[in-house]
């Protein structure tokens, strides 16, 4: 069954079954039909997030265990809701004392049963696994080290002693063991396990095998068959060693009776993959378009002027978007993907090896290769194997430029030819070409979003999964061709706003949005708080960067809050790694991050944030409610974050995983409610079947208004840069012609519209910058005191 709707709930400790069976009642009431469901799957205790699995065999203990799972689920159908889960295909946690398969694979090594789950490579760790857990090295930590009957200790962790190890002394015990402890640095470079991005704590699994597929699908697989479960949402298909396989397994074995979705992030025009048996993805693209809506291209453009003038970023700091991913892409991948680089080249080196005509690549110049070609991969992963579209000849082009003599550089063409699987077939070519599909998403994760999203922050709204800073404007003609797209290609893809992933919710984004149709007015406001915070006890911003990132996010949340600011501006300044970073942490520079929250945005300067952000505000509601109606009656299957269906102001994680609590309606659950109950009501008009018409306004005014029609029964119409418009002297003049027929505004029960003329977008966004409108039926009666507007 495919959704109308589905509401996301954060499951934690705090947070279990029973207490989202006590929600079931309120969330019904909004109207969707689906609630969906973080990860349910045993994880590592306490975890608030449940990505971290240690046993997917087994349903959560700390979250109420099946029993409660099946009984959340019993109460949601009563309340005609089903049930949508987040599977966590690609990794487990490392955690061996958790985790029972790795845990036997540590005991057993390569011989165990459960060698095949992980990507293990077990000749480059000279026959074991590296495990990077010391707070130092090895000579500094043995006295932190005991043994207990057949267990080892090293502060909380434990680890298995191979048989008959135990008695044997500490040095020789360690030397006899299938693993190696060692210090935590060492996994940048020694790592020969294969993990989730650059975390070690994550261990790849090998779901490719039949045999581990089974045994890691099994519970969920249990829970569809049981009707328990009707939708999945994937985790990061790029790390799999063939997403569309793995894909078509995963429909094979759940009868195709699931609606699916995957967590694809889309680059720039990218598409989805046509063939793979899927809804669509989990919407990070319609973020994308959506957010692109409510940002003036004109007045962001100067506002990257200003931010050159006030952060003066040179470098890597983050002047220029280009360049600022590309040098954030080579440290990713000279320092925290070394390891990984390292696995290629040794691929590519065997294969080199094994035929006469490339022996003579030397090992240096094949790394080079690796590492240039990936850092020019323009996507997270290249998918369309022996095509031009994975790595397009620019990219070698500019691979081979870093080469210093050209028929050194000749590497380059074997190591693309290896990516794009045109050297032959053989283990080491089909493990090369997926393990540089694997790495090349790794390092785009890393690069883009866990570096450069921190680096360049000119309008820092635009920094989200699958955004692009460097052009985040979006007009009304780009965004109907992608909602055509959709209706034709995917209709049952997945639009989010907000997930447990963005770094600003939607609500802090559409306020940071607005900035971009008041460069002036915010340099004005910048230029004033910055005096007001200097003259006060630590208010000097440690740097100028940070100073604008801390002054943009405080206005985003309106009324900043000391613990929430210096929490997430400690986060921003780590991921970005300029001053700081979380190997290498500046005690100083970070006390004086936190300091700087607490004395500035938080302190006294907090009125003037106050001041500003309430004079923005009538244009920071068209923002909010405006891209809220957008997604959710656009084609595809809207999916709202806890909380979201009123004014949800949070920052990135964890701050936006709180545990989920109801709260008073205001005017955006008003409008979403609306839209989710004449979702559920008229299936046919927003389903698989129904259709998408942009409408055009007319007038001097005319793209401030995006409209569009559904099914030939709904229309849309909503307020964009409403600032700029307000200035330009409103709506006068400018209409919008409604499809004929009688028009009844959802939002606004007393008025009416007729079609088939002209209305005046005066009348039409007289009271609210936002519309819904449902055709009237022939015949039906209008509501008492209507009010027809011909």
């Amino acid at each position: 069954m495919t959704p109308t709707a589905t509401y996301r709930l954060q499951l934690q400790p705090d947070f279990p079954f029973s207490a989202a069976a006590a929600a079931v009642p309120y969330i019904a009431g909004l109207g969707v039909s689906h609630l969906h469901l973080s990860p349910v799957l045993e994880a590592v205790p306490g975890s608030t997030h449940g990505y971290d699995v240690v046993d997917p065999a087994r349903v959560r203990d700390e979250l109420g265990g099946e029993e409660g799972l099946r009984r959340l689920a019993r109460t949601a159908r009563e309340h005609g809701l089903g049930l949508v889960l987040d599977i966590v295909p690609n990794h487990m946690a490392a955690v061996p004392r958790h985790n029972g398969a790795l845990w036997e694979v540590l005991r057993e090594g390569p011989l165990s049963p459960y060698a095949r789950w992980f990507d293990i490579d077990w000749e480059a760790g000279g026959g074991k696994v590296l495990l990077p857990v010391l707070a130092g090295r090895i000579g500094d930590e043995l006295g932190r080290l005991r043994v207990e009957g057949d267990v080892l200790h090293y502060g909380e962790q434990r680890f298995p002693l191979r048989e008959s190890t135990g008695k044997l002394p500490l040095p020789e015990l360690l030397d006899a063991q299938w693993y190696r402890l060692g210090w935590w640095r060492l996994a940048r470079t020694e790592l020969n396990y294969r993990r989730f991005f650059t975390i070690s704590e994550l261990i790849g699994v090998r779901v490719e095998d039949p045999e581990v597929f089974a045994a890691t699908h099994g519970k969920i697989l249990e829970l569809v068959r049981d009707g328990v479960v009707e939708g999945l949402r994937v985790d990061h298909p790029d790390g799999l060693a063939d997403p569309e396989t793995y894909l078509r397994q995963l429909n094979e074995a759940t009868g195709g009776a699931c609606w699916t979705v995957v967590e694809k992030i889309l680059t720039g025009e990218e598409r989805l993959p046509a063939g793979w048996p899927v809804a669509g993805t989990t919407g990070y693209d319609a973020l994308r378009r959506i957010d692109g809506l409510f940002t003036d291209p004109e007045g962001e453009a100067e506002l990257v002027g200003r931010y050159r003038e006030f952060a003066g970023p040179a470098g890597d700091r983050g002047g220029y978007w280009e360049a600022t991913v590309r040098r954030a892409a080579y440290k990713v991948v000279t320092h925290e993907l070394a390891a990984e680089t390292a696995a290629l080249t040794r691929l590519a080196e065997r294969v080199c090896a094994a035929d006469p005509a490339l022996r003579d690549h030397a090992p240096w110049a094949l790394r080079a290769a690796v590492r240039e070609l990936l850092v020019r991969v323009p996507v997270y992963r290249p998918y369309r194997i022996g095509g031009e579209e994975a790595l397009p000849p620019a990219a070698a082009l500019g691979a081979k430029a870093a080469f210093a003599v050209a028929e050194e550089a000749e590497a380059v063409e074997v190591v693309r030819d290896l990516a794009l699987g045109r050297l032959g077939e053989g283990p080491d070519q089909d493990a090369f070409r997926t393990r540089f599909a694997q790495t090349s998403s790794a390092l785009r994760a890393k690069s883009v979003e866990d570096t450069a999203f921190y680096r360049y922050v000119p309008l820092i709204s635009a920094n989200e999964v699958g955004g692009d800073p460097g052009s985040p404007a979006v007009g009304p003609a780009l965004f109907h061709a992608y909602c055509e797209r959709l209706a034709r290609d995917w209709p049952a893809t997945g639009t989010v706003l907000t997930t447990h992933d963005t770094k600003r919710s939607a609500d802090v984004r559409a306020r940071i949005a607005l900035l971009s149709e008041c460069p002036e007015e915010w340099a004005d406001f910048l230029g004033r708080v910055t005096e007001e915070a200097a003259r006060l006890e630590g208010g000097r911003a440690p740097d100028p960067h940070l100073a604008w990132v801390v002054w943009q996010t405080a206005f985003g949340l309106g009324i900043p809050s000391a613990d929430r600011l210096s929490t997430a501006l400690l986060k921003s300044a780590r991921e970005a790694a300029l001053l700081t970073s979380w190997t290498e942490p500046d005690p100083a520079y970070e006390e004086a991050v936190t300091a700087f929250a607490g004395a500035g945005p938080a302190g006294p300067p907090m009125y003037s944030v106050a001041l500003f952000a309430r004079e923005l505000d009538p244009y920071v509601r068209a923002n909010v409610l405006g891209s809220a109606l957008v997604q959710l009656t656009m084609p595809g299957v809207p999916d709202l974050y806890q909380g979201t269906e009123r004014e949800f102001l949070a920052l990135v994680d964890p701050d936006n995983r709180q545990p989920f609590h109801e709260g008073p309606p205001n005017e955006k659950t008003t409008v979403t409610t609306a839209a989710l109950r004449l979702r559920r009501e008229r299936p046919e008009v927003f389903g698989e079947s129904g259709t998408y018409t942009p409408l055009q306004a007319d007038g001097p005014a005319a793209e401030h208004c995006l409209a569009f029609c559904r099914t030939g029964e709904v229309v849309t119409a909503v307020t964009r840069l409403s600032l700029r418009l307000d200035r330009a002297g409103g709506w006068a003049g400018t209409e919008l012609t409604l499809p004929a027929g009688r028009w009844a505004d959802l939002l606004a029960p007393e008025r009416e519209f007729t079609g088939g003329r002209p209305v005046p977008l005066t009348e039409l966004f007289a009271e609210c910058p936002v519309a819904l409108l449902s055709r009237r039926a022939a015949g039906e009666a209008a509501a008492e005191g209507t009010t027809t507007r011909d």
